[in-house]
């Protein structure tokens, strides 16, 4: 096992140093959806320590991702800038360097690997902390640099990493590598290539048949024994680990205890035969299930851990996702009621803007400042997660994001500023945009092939599921939020993620 060389220690007393500068652990779930825990409602999935995690902090019921998938969404956790400003705003394969989808090339040419880089002149959460003394890590999924490029971690702020570089690759839990800060580590496991069916032939219902999808080395398990040396290496200095795993992001790949447990609990199942994308799986709903139950074994690890070495009261743990559920790869979003109350299906789910697809889970401990068994629906977003982060650290806040520090509302107090609104766009999936403002909520959709921006306007607190249409009655509303795109959109660097008309308004606003 690959393990962290020793870090640098100061003097300060274990437990993290002072109470200035306490320890932050944030946790990003891979398409998590807002239902998927025990503590948000969750009935056939078990997540105790998660559960518990909510019961000993706070549980925010109004906290939205940057994005609705994977990318763009930690751009935008990571700059604290929303997508009208972030400089990734897609999941972009910089396709130009050539066969980036040829799975077994871009494992021996690193050229092929990852997504666009992030740019330099970006301040990140990362680089933040590290100018206030913090050591700071990710493990997991990056996505927001190809190796060889100036978006690698350790160019964006992070003194180590382990995990996936690209998202692709992350399309199998048995990856050829992964890497550790600029060095490729071969894994001990053959190629099997993303998308690999079943041989003609094969029984479906005989577990045997899926023997090449389970193999040596398992990722989560590497990721998380990095994890909790890095925690263990750091006792005695402030550190910021951004642990952002891939789980339970398909393909459905899982412990085999954890599946034995839930088909045992849920019974036979039909098998998936990877038709809707990735690999093929015997008992999808038992797998999928594990996956998240797995994830939530790996907190009550670091908990564990944090207990162990007396560092709880001097540290902030943040769980959160970086967006809803997926409706493909065989994960039955609607039977477990993924995104509940909220909608997980194709076009309300990940990749989508509506509620299903952008609000997720949070969950905050603090001994001693976030008072246990609370709940919050302070509105807040990713983009409100760095200005909070550097607050917690004594770190200076950019004044070019677009996020406000909820550390009022982690101790308990008034908000004294909160955003008057919040704003999306997403130049995938047709062309989209949301603004959330006070219990109105405006979409619009399919803005490329409209080639005009045309609003949807729900009122959340009557219609959460976004299905009684109110724009015709509320015309004032509607100019209102071209008014806010007027004033919150800036055309992306990047022409993929350009959309002509918010272009066009803009022009003819100035």
């Amino acid at each position: 096992m690959l393990m962290l060389a020793g870090c640098r220690t100061n003097d300060k007393n274990p437990g993290s140093g002072s109470a200035s500068q306490p320890n932050i652990i944030y946790i990003l779930a891979d398409d998590l959806g807002y239902g998927e825990l025990g503590a948000y409602g969750q009935k056939r999935i078990e997540t105790p320590h998660l559960d518990a995690l909510a019961s000993r902090g706070m549980v925010f019921t109004q906290h939205y991702a940057g994005a609705p998938v994977c990318a763009p969404s930690r751009c935008v956790l990571l700059t604290g800038r929303h997508m009208g400003h972030a400089a990734i705003r897609g999941n972009d394969e910089w396709a130009s360097r050539g066969e980036v989808w040829d799975y077994a090339k871009a494992v021996q040419d690193p050229l092929l690997e990852g997504q666009r880089p992030l740019p330099g002149d970006h301040p990140t959460l990362g680089s933040l902390l590290q100018n206030v003394g913090y050591k700071t890590a990710i493990v997991g999924k990056w996505g927001l640099g190809a190796p060889l490029s100036e978006g690698i971690p350790s160019n964006r702020g992070f003194d180590f990493f382990f995990g996936y570089n690209c998202q692709r690759q992350a399309h199998t839990y048995y990856p050829r590598h992964l890497w550790k800060n600029q060095e490729k580590v071969w894994l001990d496991n053959p190629l099997v290539v993303p998308g690999t069916k079943l041989e003609p032939g094969e029984d479906p219902y005989d577990e045997e048949s899926y023997r090449r999808y389970t193999l040596r080395n398992y990722a989560p398990d590497l990721m998380q024994e990095e994890v909790l040396h890095f925690i263990r290496s750091n006792r005695d200095r402030p550190f910021f680990l951004y642990y952002a795993t891939p789980i339970p992001h398909a393909p459905l790949q899982a412990p085999e205890e954890w599946i034995d447990y839930y088909v045992e609990k849920f019974g036979n199942d039909q098998p998936y035969d990877g038709s809707n994308g990735y690999f093929p799986c015997r008992y999808p709903k038992a797998t999928y299930a594990a996956m998240v139950s797995y994830l939530d074994e790996q907190v009550g690890q670091i908990i564990h851990l944090l207990k162990e070495l007396d560092m709880e009261d001097h540290t902030l743990v943040i769980f959160s996702s970086d967006n809803g559920p997926t409706y493909n790869g065989g994960t039955h979003s609607s039977w477990f009621g993924s995104a509940n109350p909220f909608s997980s299906e194709y076009g309300k789910g990940k990749g989508f803007v509506r509620e299903g697809g952008i609000r997720v889970p949070m969950i905050a401990t603090w001994p001693g400042i976030i008072q246990p068994g609370t709940r919050s629906d302070h509105l807040s977003a990713f983009y409100d997660v760095l200005p909070t982060l550097c607050e917690v650290a004594g770190a200076g806040i950019p004044k070019d994001i677009d996020g406000i520090s909820f550390l009022p509302t982690l101790k308990g107090r008034k908000q004294r500023y909160q955003n008057e609104y919040y704003y999306w766009e997403f130049p995938e999936y047709g062309g989209q945009i949301a603004i959330r403002k006070g219990n109105w909520k405006g979409i619009a959709r399919e803005i490329k092939e409209r080639n005009e921006v045309r609003f949807e306007l729900y009122d959340l607190k009557k219609d959460p599921l976004e299905e009684n249409d109110l724009a015709p009655q509320y015309p004032g509303v509607i100019e209102e939020f071209m008014g806010i795109i007027r004033k919150e959109h800036t055309e992306a660097e990047i022409e993929k993620f350009r959309m002509t008309p918010l272009g066009d308004m803009i022009q003819v606003n100035d």
